[in-house]
C-alpha cells in the first residue's frame, strides 16, 4: 500500500506533465490577481504584446525594433509561466499525496452488532450507511469501516496504509491507544468499535479533504511579507511612471538623445520589483505543508506549520518522548512490618482496573513472582485517572477479615496516596517516604499502595531516557527554545530525569489542568507554545497550545482538539515538527534576501542601457560592459525569468534546517544569500549577453 511518505521527485512525469498545464491555466486574470507582485508582470506582458502587435504595423513607432520587442515580451510571459509552474509543481505534489490517500478510501461491508458485546449478534451493513455511535465487530481480516473507539477486545492492527510503518500495533479497550482509524486492518484476534464518525467525516476523509487544499489561507508572515512586497511594487511603480516625462522633458530639452520607450521602461519595472520571491512566495507556503506531509504529519493550515517554526517553548512528557515510555515494575519494596507477599498482592488487585502499561506490568511482575491475586466477590474496582493519578478497589471488609465499611485499596503516585491517607486519617511512614525519595533519586518512579489508611510499601517503575535526546534539547537550546518536560512523576524523579535529558525545565505531579495552566502562563508572556498528546485529557491543553500535535494513535478528541495530527504517533516527531517550520521561515527569509539583492545587480545592467541614450553620463554605471543597450535590457529581462527556475527546487525541497540562533543565522544569510544574490546576476547577466552576442541577437 502506499503511505503519506512516499513522495514523487521534481523531475518526475507524473508531476511535470500537470504542473505544465496548470502553469498555463494559472493565466487567468482570476488567479493571477491573487499574487500582486506576478500580476504587475503579467500586465507588463500585455502591454509589450500589444506594443509589438503595434510595431508590426507602424514599424519604428515605439523607438525599438519588432523583434526585440517580441523578445521582451516573450521573456516576460515566460517570468509569469514559470511562477505559476512552481506554484503548480507545490500543488502537485500535495495531489499526488492526496490520491495516494484517496486510493485507501474504500467502501466495506461491515458487522453491526445489534447490542454492545460480541454474543450479540450482527447485520452485515455496508460502511456508508454506518452512523457515529452504531457498534460493530471487526475480526480478523477485516478492514475498520470507519473511525471509532474500541470498548472491548484487544487486537492487532495494521496500520501501514495510513502511517506507512509495517510493523502491527496493539489497540485495546481503554487507556489511550484505543483508538482505530477506518481503512486500517485486524490481524488477529477481534475488536468491537463504537463509531466514532459519521461517512464523510472520517479521519482519512479530513486528510484528503486537507491535503488537497493548496489554495490554503495565507499565514500571518506570508501575509505581512505579501504587504512588503506590495509596498516595494507600488514604489518602483510610481517611480517608472515618472521616468517617461522626464525622458521627454530631457530631450526636448537639450534637443539632443533619444526619448526612453515603453518596452525597455516595462522590462525596467519588471526587473525592479521583487520577482523572484514574489513567484516563488505561495509555492513555498504550499511546500512547506507538503514537506510536514511527507514526514507523515498533516497540518490543518499552513498558519500551523509556520508557527511550528515561531515556537518558543516546547512542552514534552516525559514517558514515550524524553525517555522510551516502557515503564515497567521492577521491585515491591515494602513498609517496615509488612510482608513482601502481602504488598505485592495489594499492588496487584489495586492494578487490576489499572489500563495503563505501568499498572498491566505492576500484575505481570506479581505473577511472574509467583503472587495470585486473591479471589474478592463484590469488590468495587477503581479505574486509573489522570486526576486522581490513582486506582484501586473497594474491598468488602469481610475479605479483610474485618467488619464495618469496605475499606478503600489505593495504588498510585507518593503525594496522591499520601492525601488519600490522611483524609482517612493515617499518614504516611517516614520510612516509605524515605524509600521513595531513593526511588526517585535513581531516576525512576514510586508508587504507594495503602490499604485503608495505612500504607503497605512502594512499587519501583523503571523508564530509560532516549539515547542522543540530551544533544537535541541542546540544539534547540541554541535555537533558543525552552524545553519543559511534564510529568506525573514526584519532583524527585522529575528532577532526576530532566537533569539526565538535559531539558530547561520540568512540571512534576502534572494533572490536565496544571498543563492547561502552564501554557496559558508562557502565552501571557507573549511566548509561543507546542506540545503533543493522545489522551481525551490532553485534549484542553492541545486546544491552547499554539502548535498541538495530536498522536494518530490517540483519541479522537484529541486529533480534534490539535492542528496536526502525527500519523505515526511518535511523541519525539515533535522535535522534527519544530524544524520543519524552521526550515519553512528559513526558506522564505533565504529566498527574500536573495531575491531583493539580485535586483541591485540588474540595476546595473538595465538602467545604464535604458537611459544613456538621453544620459550619456550614465555609461559609466555600465561596469558589465554590455554588448549593447538592446542587449543589456534582453539580458536582464532574461536571467530575471530563468533565476526563478533555477530556484524552484529551493522553494520546494527548503533551506537545510540548522539549529543555530537568531543572530548567526541572520549572519548565514546575509552571506550566503545576500552576498549570492548580488554576485550571481552579474556573471548570469553577463553569460546572457554573451551568448546573445554569440548568436547575433545583440
Amino acid at each position: 500500500m502506499t503511505s503519506m511518505k512516499q513522495s514523487l521527485s521534481l523531475l518526475d512525469p507524473a508531476l511535470l506533465r500537470p504542473a505544465l498545464a496548470g502553469a498555463f491555466a494559472k493565466l487567468s486574470p482570476r488567479v493571477q490577481w491573487r499574487n500582486p507582485v506576478m500580476f504587475v508582470v503579467y500586465i507588463g506582458s500585455i502591454l509589450t504584446t500589444l506594443l509589438w502587435v503595434h510595431t508590426l504595423g507602424f514599424p519604428g513607432g515605439t523607438g525599438m525594433p519588432p523583434g526585440f520587442v517580441l523578445a521582451v515580451a516573450v521573456w516576460l510571459w515566460f517570468t509569469v509561466l514559470f511562477a505559476n509552474f512552481a506554484e503548480a509543481l507545490a500543488e502537485g505534489r500535495s495531489k499526488a499525496q492526496a490520491a495516494s490517500l484517496r486510493g485507501l478510501r474504500r467502501d466495506t461491508w461491515a458487522k453491526k452488532l445489534k447490542g454492545e458485546h460480541r454474543m450479540d449478534g450482527f447485520l452485515p451493513v455496508q460502511a456508508p450507511d454506518l452512523r457515529k455511535s452504531d457498534v460493530v465487530l471487526v475480526e480478523a481480516g477485516d478492514l475498520v469501516p470507519l473511525d471509532g473507539e474500541v470498548i472491548e477486545g484487544v487486537a492487532s492492527v495494521d496500520e501501514s496504509a495510513i502511517t506507512g510503518e509495517s510493523a502491527p500495533v496493539v489497540r485495546e479497550s481503554g487507556g489511550d491507544f484505543s483508538a482505530v482509524t477506518g481503512g486500517t486492518r485486524v490481524l488477529s484476534d477481534w475488536l468491537v468499535v463504537r463509531i466514532g464518525v459519521n461517512p464523510g467525516e472520517s479521519f482519512l476523509d479530513r486528510m484528503i479533504g486537507m491535503v488537497e487544499a493548496a489554495r490554503r489561507s495565507r499565514t500571518p508572515n506570508e501575509i505581512a511579507l505579501t504587504i512588503l512586497l506590495v509596498a516595494l511594487t507600488i514604489v518602483f511603480l510610481a517611480v517608472t511612471a515618472t521616468l517617461l516625462p522626464y525622458s521627454i522633458f530631457s530631450v526636448q530639452a537639450t534637443g539632443a538623445g533619444t526619448v526612453v520607450s515603453l518596452t525597455a521602461l516595462v522590462a525596467l519595472l519588471v526587473c525592479l520589483i521583487p520577482t523572484t520571491i514574489g513567484g516563488l512566495l505561495s509555492a513555498v507556503g504550499v511546500a512547506g505543508m507538503s514537506r510536514m506531509m511527507q514526514a507523515n504529519v498533516i497540518a490543518t493550515s499552513g498558519r500551523a506549520v509556520e508557527a511550528a517554526g515561531d515556537v518558543d517553548v516546547l512542552l514534552l512528557d516525559k514517558t514515550g518522548t524524553i525517555t522510551h515510555g516502557n515503564r515497567q515494575a521492577a521491585a515491591f519494596l515494602p513498609a517496615p512490618g509488612v510482608g513482601k507477599a502481602r504488598l505485592a498482592q495489594a499492588a496487584q488487585l489495586a492494578s487490576l482496573a489499572d489500563e495503563t502499561p505501568e499498572g498491566r506490568s505492576i500484575v505481570e511482575l506479581a505473577r511472574r513472582e509467583g503472587i495470585a491475586p486473591k479471589p474478592v466477590e463484590d469488590a468495587a474496582f477503581v479505574p486509573f485517572t489522570a486526576q486522581t493519578r490513582m486506582s484501586g478497589a473497594d474491598l468488602p471488609a469481610a475479605a479483610l477479615d474485618l467488619s464495618g465499611e469496605p475499606v478503600p485499596l489505593r495504588k498510585g503516585a507518593v503525594e496522591a496516596l499520601r492525601r488519600h491517607v490522611e483524609s482517612l486519617g493515617g499518614r504516611l511512614p517516614p520510612e516509605v517516604a524515605h524509600t521513595a525519595d531513593e526511588v526517585a533519586r535513581r531516576g525512576s518512579t514510586p508508587l504507594a499502595v495503602a490499604e485503608g489508611a495505612h500504607v503497605l510499601g512502594v512499587v519501583e517503575l523503571k523508564d530509560i531516557v532516549k539515547t542522543g535526546i540530551r544533544e537535541r534539547f541542546a540544539a534547540l537550546r541554541r535555537m533558543g527554545i525552552r524545553t519543559v518536560m511534564i510529568t506525573g512523576d514526584n519532583r524527585l524523579t522529575a528532577a532526576a530525569i530532566a537533569a539526565e535529558a538535559g531539558v530547561d525545565d520540568f512540571l512534576a505531579e502534572a494533572t490536565p489542568e496544571d498543563k492547561l495552566r502552564l501554557i496559558r502562563q508562557h502565552q501571557a508572556e507573549g511566548r509561543l507554545v507546542a506540545m503533543t498528546g493522545d489522551g481525551t485529557n490532553d485534549a484542553p491543553a492541545l486546544a491552547q497550545a499554539d502548535v498541538a500535535v495530536a498522536m494518530g494513535s490517540g483519541t479522537q478528541a484529541a486529533k480534534e482538539a490539535g492542528n496536526m495530527v502525527d500519523l505515526d504517533s511518535n511523541p519525539t516527531k515533535l522535535l522534527e515538527v519544530v524544524e520543519t517550520g524552521k526550515a519553512l521561515l528559513m526558506t522564505r527569509g533565504s529566498l527574500t534576501t536573495f531575491s531583493i539583492a539580485n535586483d541591485v545587480a540588474k540595476y546595473f545592467a538595465i538602467i545604464p542601457a535604458i537611459f544613456v541614450g538621453t544620459y550619456p553620463q550614465l555609461a559609466r554605471l555600465d561596469v558589465m560592459r554590455l554588448t549593447s543597450p538592446s542587449s543589456a535590457i534582453l539580458s536582464a529581462v532574461i536571467f530575471n525569468a530563468l533565476v526563478i527556475v533555477f530556484l524552484i527546487p529551493l522553494a520546494l525541497r527548503g533551506v537545510r534546517y540548522r539549529p543555530v540562533g537568531a543572530a548567526a543565522l541572520l549572519r548565514r544569510n546575509l552571506a550566503l544569500y545576500g552576498l549570492g544574490g548580488l554576485a550571481v546576476p552579474f556573471a548570469g547577466i553577463k553569460l546572457i549577453d554573451l551568448l546573445l552576442a554569440a548568436l547575433g541577437l545583440a
